[in-house]
C-alpha cells in the first residue's frame, strides 16, 4: 500500500499540474482545495500519527496499536501463523475447496485480489526508507512485525466471511462494515450495542471511501504518470507536453474501468495473474542485483542481524532500528486495518476459517517476502547513494527520497536497471487502484444501497478521479485521506478485540470439519441475504 503523507514522492514525480498550470486554472483550483484541507488534514494527521516516545525514541502510536494487535492476536491463537501455514498453502491451492461452496471467487483469487491492494509504492520507496533512517537492522524488526500481522488478517478475514451479506444476484459483501454492525450486535445484545456497531461500522464505511479515492486511486495515477513520463525521457521526452498527463489517465482510467465493471470475479481473475507477474518480475530483478553480488551476501545478512540488537549507527540505537521497521511494515501491509476483509469475504467457501488462513499468507508476501527483498536488494549493493543517505539523516535528519535509494541498487547490476523499477512501480500502482476500486464501492453500496444504477455512478466517479489525479494530486486531500485510513485501525481493531471468541469457534469448527473430512456444513448461516 502506498502512503502519500509518509512516504516521500518518486523523484520526477512532483506535480504535472505545477509544471503544466502553475499559473492556469488547473494550478488555481488546486491550491485552492489544497487550502480548503490544509487545516483538517493537518489536525487530523497531528491526532492519528501523533508520537509517543519510548527510551527517547519517537513513533506514531497507531503502530504501536497494530503492532500490539498482532502479538495479542498471536499469542490467542496460538501462533496460528506458525501452526496454519501448511494448511494454509493447502486451501490456497484449492484443497479443501468445492465448486458448490458459496461465493464468487476462489481462495488463490481472493488472496491476489487483496495483495494487489496492499503490493505497492512502500514495499520499494518505504523500505528504502527504513534501511536508510533504521539502517539494515529495519529488515529485522520489519519481518517480525509482518509476521505478527499474520494473526490480525486470520482474525479480520474470518470475520469478514463469517458476517457477509449474501444478495439476490448471487454477489457478496463483506468486510468491517458487516462484521462491525452485525456482529457487535450479536456480542453486545440489545439497542445499544446494535447502535454502537452501526456507528462504527458506517465510520468505516466512509473512511474506506475517502481512502479510495485519494490514496487507493488519485495518488497512485499520478504516480504512475510521473514514472511513465520519467522513464520515456522526462521534460526531453515525447511525454513531456502539457496535455499527455490528462491522455495517459484516460487510458488507465479505461483500463481500470474495464476492469472493475465486472466486479470482483473480473478483478479476481485480472489480479491472479497480474499479482504473481509483477511480483515475479520484482523478485527477478532483485535476485538479479543479489546475484551480482553473491560475494556480499554473507556479510549482509551479518549486518542486518547486528543491527537488529546493536542499532549501530542509528539514532535511537536498536530501538530506532525496531521502530523504524514496525512502522514501515504496519504501514505496508494493512493488518489489522480491515481493507483486506472486503477482497477475503467475496471467496467461496463454507468455513470462515479457511480464507482466515488464506488471509494470514497477504503479510508474509507483502512484508516478509517483498519488503525483505527490497531491502536485502539495498543492504547487498552498498551502494553509495545509500551510504550517503544514512550518512546525511544521521548529521542532519534529512531523508533522501525512498525510491532513490532502492533504485541506486538496481543500478549496481546493470544501468538500465531503474527501467525495470519503473516498469514495477506501474503495476503495482494499477492493481492497487484496481483493488481499491472494489473496496471503495464495497463501502458506498453499504452508505447509498446497492443497486446498478449506485454501482455505475460510483465507477463513473472512481474512473473520473483517476484523470484527475494523473493532471493533480491535491497534496492536502492526499494527507487527510491517508490519515482517515489509519483512523479505521482505532474502530476496526476495537471489534476485533469484541469478536476475537467468534474467531475461535470459526477456527474449531474447521478445524472439525478437516478431521471428520466432512466439508458439508448443516449449520444455519450467520449470513443474511439483502
Amino acid at each position: 500500500m502506498d502512503q502519500p503523507a509518509t512516504i516521500p514522492p518518486l523523484p520526477g514525480s512532483e506535480t504535472l499540474a505545477a509544471q503544466a498550470a502553475e499559473e492556469g486554472i488547473l494550478g488555481q483550483i488546486e491550491a485552492k482545495i489544497n487550502a480548503a484541507f490544509e487545516p483538517i488534514a493537518t489536525g487530523l494527521g497531528d491526532f492519528v500519527f501523533a508520537e509517543v516516545s519510548i527510551f527517547g525514541t519517537s513513533f506514531p502510536w497507531i503502530v504501536a496499536w497494530l503492532v500490539l494487535a498482532g502479538a495479542i492476536f498471536t499469542v490467542y491463537l496460538g501462533f496460528i501463523q506458525v501452526r496454519g501455514m501448511k494448511l494454509a498453502l493447502e486451501v490456497v491451492r484449492g484443497k479443501h475447496s468445492k465448486d458448490s461452496d458459496p461465493g464468487e471467487i476462489t481462495h488463490f483469487q481472493a488472496l491476489s485480489s487483496a495483495v494487489s491492494g496492499t503490493v505497492g509504492l512502500g514495499n520499494i520507496a518505504g523500505v528504502g526508507v527504513a534501511v536508510t533512517i533504521g539502517g539494515a537492522g529495519a529488515t529485522f524488526w520489519m519481518v517480525l512485525c509482518g509476521l505478527l500481522g499474520m494473526a490480525s488478517k486470520f482474525v479480520e478475514c474470518t470475520l469478514g466471511v463469517r458476517y457477509r451479506d449474501h444478495h439476490p444476484d448471487g454477489t457478496v459483501s463483506g468486510g468491517p462494515m458487516q462484521y462491525l454492525s452485525k456482529g457487535v450486535a450479536e456480542r453486545l445484545p440489545g439497542a445499544g450495542g446494535k447502535l454502537f456497531g452501526r456507528v462504527l461500522a458506517v465510520l468505516a464505511a466512509v473512511m474506506i471511501l475517502l481512502f479510495g479515492i485519494g490514496g487507493g486511486n488519485m495518488f497512485q495515477a499520478n504516480q504512475t504518470v510521473s514514472q511513465i513520463r520519467n522513464v520515456t525521457g522526462g521534460d526531453e521526452g515525447p511525454l513531456a507536453g502539457d496535455g499527455s498527463a490528462l491522455i495517459l489517465g484516460i487510458v488507465l482510467a479505461v483500463a481500470v474501468g474495464a476492469v472493475i465493471i465486472g466486479g470482483i470475479k473480473s478483478i479476481g481473475k485480472v489480479t491472479s495473474r497480474l499479482v504473481p507477474a509483477m511480483a515475479l518480475v520484482y523478485i527477478t530483478a532483485c535476485m538479479i542485483v543479489i546475484l551480482f553480488n553473491i560475494t556480499e551476501v554473507p556479510a549482509a545478512f551479518g549486518e542486518i542481524f547486528a543491527g537488529a540488537f546493536t542499532g549501530e549507527g542509528v539514532v535511537g540505537g536498536v530501538i530506532g532500528a525496531l521502530i523504524v521497521g514496525f512502522t514501515r511494515a504496519a504501514f505496508s501491509n494493512e493488518a489489522g486495518l480491515g481493507s483486506a476483509p472486503i477482497a477475503h469475504s467475496a471467496v467461496k467457501t463454507r468455513h470462515p476459517a479457511s480464507e482466515g488462513h488464506v488471509a494470514l499468507l497477504e503479510p508474509f508476501i507483502d512484508t516478509v517476502v517483498v519488503c525483505t527483498m527490497t531491502a536485502l536488494t539495498i543492504v547487498i549493493a552498498n551502494s553509495q547513494v545509500w551510504n550517503d543517505a544514512k550518512a546525511e539523516y544521521f548529521a542532519t535528519g534529512e531523508t533522501i527520497d525512498g525510491v532513490t535509494v532502492t533504485s541506486s541498487a538496481f543500478e549496481t547490476a546493470l544501468p538500465w536497471f531503474p527501467v525495470v523499477l519503473t516498469l514495477a512501480v506501474v503495476l503495482f500502482a494499477i492493481s492497487t487502484m484496481i483493488t481499491w476500486a472494489y473496496y471503495g464501492q464495497k463501502a458506498w453500496t453499504y452508505l447509498f444501497g446497492k443497486s446498478k444504477l449506485s454501482e455505475r455512478s460510483y465507477q463513473l466517479m472512481f474512473c473520473t478521479f483517476i484523470v484527475i489525479g494523473s493532471v493533480l494530486t491535491f497534496g492536502s486531500v492526499l494527507d487527510f485521506t491517508d490519515a482517515v485510513l489509519f483512523l479505521l485501525a482505532l474502530i476496526n481493531i476495537i471489534g476485533l478485540y469484541l469478536l476475537a471468541p467468534m474467531v475461535k469457534k470459526e477456527l474449531a469448527r474447521f478445524r472439525k470439519a478437516l478431521r471428520s473430512d466432512d466439508e458439508q456444513d448443516t449449520r444455519e448461516p450467520v449470513e443474511e441475504v439483502v
